[in-house]
C-alpha cells in the first residue's frame, strides 16, 4: 500500500473488507475521502474495478452501508470504489451554505469559475486521478472499469462513460439526472461552476453528450415511479431516452413502479446492477 494513502478503517464484510480511506489530490487541491469493497478474491488474483457515484448531500460512506452491494460484489470478485462526491472543508465562502451547491454537490464537472475551480475538478479526479491512486495500489485489472451512480451521481456516471467510451465497459444509475441542463438543480450547479456560458454546460449533459458519443454496451437505467424528483421534472429520464433512440444508442430504461429516490430502491435493484455489470467485467 503506498505511503500516500491514509486507512481510516477497515471492516470485514462478506469475506473481503471495507475500507475507508484518505489522501491529498493534487486535482482538487485538497484532502479527499473514498471507500473501497475489497472482494474476497483479491487475496488470489486481480479484480475488475466499478465505481459508485453518490448523490447530493452524500459522502463516501452512504452507499458502503446502506445498498448492500458487498454481498454481489464479494460473489462476483468485483472490486468496489466509492469517492466522496466533492472536496471538504476547502475554506470556500458559501461551500456549506446550501445542500445542493458546494460540499456534497460536486456534480462531477471541472469547475472553471472562481472560487470553485481551485478545488472543485471533480471530472478529471474520478476519470484520472482516483483510478491511478486505485491501479497503484490495490490488486486490480485496470482494462475492466465499470461506473454507476444515483441521482446526482447518475448523472456523473452517465457523463464520465459517455465522455470516455474506452475507458469504462458499462454503465448504470438510479434515478439519475439525465438532462441537467433542463433542470434546476442543474442550472444552479453549472451557472457557479461553469458561468453563464450554456456551451460550456452541454460537456457534462448526459443528453448532449449521447448525440456525439455512443457506446457499445447497453445502458441500464432504473427510475421510481413515486420519485419525488421525478415528479418534479429534475431528472427528466424520457428526454435522455429519446435522444438515445436517435443516435442509436442501446438503453434499458426501467421505471420501477411505486419506488422513491431513497436507497431503500436502490438495495431493491442493486443485484439488477452488480449482475449487469459484471457481464461486461467478468468475461
Amino acid at each position: 500500500m503506498s505511503n500516500s494513502l491514509n486507512l481510516k478503517s477497515e471492516h470485514l464484510c462478506f469475506g473481503g473488507t471495507v475500507g475507508y480511506y484518505s489522501h491529498y489530490s493534487q486535482y482538487c487541491n485538497n484532502e479527499m475521502n473514498f471507500a473501497v469493497y475489497i472482494p474476497p478474491q483479491a487475496k488470489s488474483q486481480p479484480t475488475p474495478i466499478l465505481y459508485y457515484l453518490s448523490g447530493l448531500t452524500c459522502s463516501e460512506e452512504n452507499f458502503t452501508v446502506k445498498a448492500g452491494a458487498q454481498r454481489y460484489a464479494a460473489e462476483w470478485g468485483i472490486m468496489l470504489v466509492v469517492p466522496d462526491p466533492s472536496p471538504r472543508n476547502t475554506g470556500i465562502e458559501g461551500e456549506n451554505e446550501t445542500w445542493d451547491l458546494g460540499s456534497g454537490a460536486g456534480f462531477y464537472v471541472d469547475a472553471i469559475v472562481k472560487p470553485w475551480k481551485q478545488h472543485y475538478q471533480m471530472y478529471s479526479y474520478v476519470t484520472q486521478e482516483l483510478p491511478e491512486i486505485i491501479v497503484a495500489n490495490f490488486s486490480v485489472l485496470p482494462n475492466k472499469q465499470g461506473i454507476f451512480g444515483h441521482s446526482m451521481g447518475g448523472h456523473g456516471a452517465l457523463i464520465c462513460a459517455l465522455k470516455n467510451p474506452d475507458k469504462y465497459l458499462s454503465a448504470s444509475a438510479f434515478a439519475p439526472i439525465a438532462a441537467p441542463t433542463r433542470c434546476p438543480w442543474g442550472e444552479k450547479a453549472f451557472t457557479a461552476y461553469l458561468g453563464p456560458d450554456k456551451n460550456q454546460w452541454r460537456a457534462y449533459d448526459a443528453s448532449e453528450l449521447v448525440k456525439q458519443n455512443q457506446l457499445s454496451y447497453p445502458i441500464l437505467i432504473d427510475q421510481g415511479t413515486a420519485d419525488p424528483f421525478y415528479k418534479q421534472q429534475q431528472l427528466l429520464p424520457e428526454i435522455f431516452e429519446s435522444v438515445c433512440q436517435q443516435a442509436g444508442q442501446p438503453l434499458q430504461l426501467r421505471f420501477q413502479a411505486g419506488y422513491d429516490h431513497s436507497y431503500f430502491a436502490i438495495a431493491t435493484f442493486i443485484e439488477d446492477h452488480i449482475r449487469y455489470h459484471a457481464t461486461y467485467l467478468c468475461q
